[in-house]
């Protein structure tokens, strides 16, 4: 009796594994075959679903224009989306020089390499600085380690996550593809603090005092004296809008640009047609 049941869980075991083998993926080539859940420096690779992909991508607004940045490309599937998709130049950063190798046969099997660059290094001591896009699955603490060198990037640059988010700094869009969360930022203009600024043509001037955590920005306007609370503000990379009653109790809306220390852009609500809204921080 004791030899069946030892001959039965030999054969359930076998079974077992060679359905394991029949549905599990293969990745890689005859090169190099990495493993689901392998270790690396700092996560483990689980490659990222091409649909969450291009929803990610798509969500970031990615075109020939943009330059992205995949921290922890693994097999170099995002940014070989990124190119043969959406026509962008892409950098993969992958520390492990075997994956990185797959990526590049990879990303010449696509028929991207001219568009593709994977550099084999540390996310953290490699450059991205150019980037207009960034793209990454890794874990939440490596997201926070990152989180103080994005918000030093441009405003309006575009950053996509698979699966964690940034703690405090809430996501402009999250997204859900078959199961799989995705999460989507624009780094913010600075906009905190005290604005002059200034309509054009009707010459009327005040000023704009915002508060501001991450994109979530809000203040006050005072003209002529008197003060009261910005409506309906928002912030989405380098564009402010907000809005205001002028000293004649008319709505006013601003759409404006932010570079630096100055905002330019249009203003609406009085009369037919937009006038000109300048501004500089005190």
């Amino acid at each position: 009796m004791l030899r069946c049941l030892a001959i039965v869980a030999l054969f359930v075991a076998t079974q077992s594994t060679a359905l394991l083998a029949q549905t599990s993926p293969e990745y890689g080539d005859d090169v190099y075959k990495p493993s689901m859940g392998q270790a690396g420096k700092d996560v483990i690779w689980i490659p990222t679903p091409e649909a969450l992909i291009t929803a990610l991508l798509t969500a970031a607004k990615v075109t020939d224009k943009d330059i992205v940045y995949d921290l922890g490309a693994g097999d170099g599937r995002i940014p070989i989306v990124a190119a043969k998709q959406f026509g962008a130049r892409a950098v993969g950063i992958e520390y492990d020089a075997d994956m990185a190798e797959l990526a590049r046969r990879n990303a010449r099997r696509a028929g991207v390499e001219q568009k593709v660059r994977i550099i084999t290094g540390d996310i953290f001591k490699e450059s991205f600085a150019d980037a207009t896009v960034v793209t990454m699955y890794l874990l939440p603490d490596l997201n926070l380690k990152l989180r103080p060198l994005i918000l030093k990037m441009p405003p309006g640059t575009r950053v996509a996550s698979h699966a964690f988010n940034m703690g405090d700094w809430e996501p402009d869009q999250l997204l859900s593809v078959d199961a799989r969360d995705g999460y989507l930022w624009y780094v913010p203009a600075d906009v905190e603090g005290t604005w002059a600024f200034k309509e054009d043509g009707w010459n009327t001037e005040g000023t704009l005092t915002i508060v501001q955590r991450y994109q979530r920005v809000g203040g006050t306007v005072t003209i002529g004296g008197k003060t009261q609370p910005v409506l309906g503000p928002a912030l989405r990379g380098d564009k402010l809008t907000f809005a205001y009653n002028d000293g004649d109790g008319v709505l006013r809306a601003a759409h404006v640009v932010v570079n630096g220390r100055e905002f330019k852009g249009t203003l609406s609500g009085r009369g037919p047609g937009n006038i000109t809204i300048t501004g500089m921080r005190r």
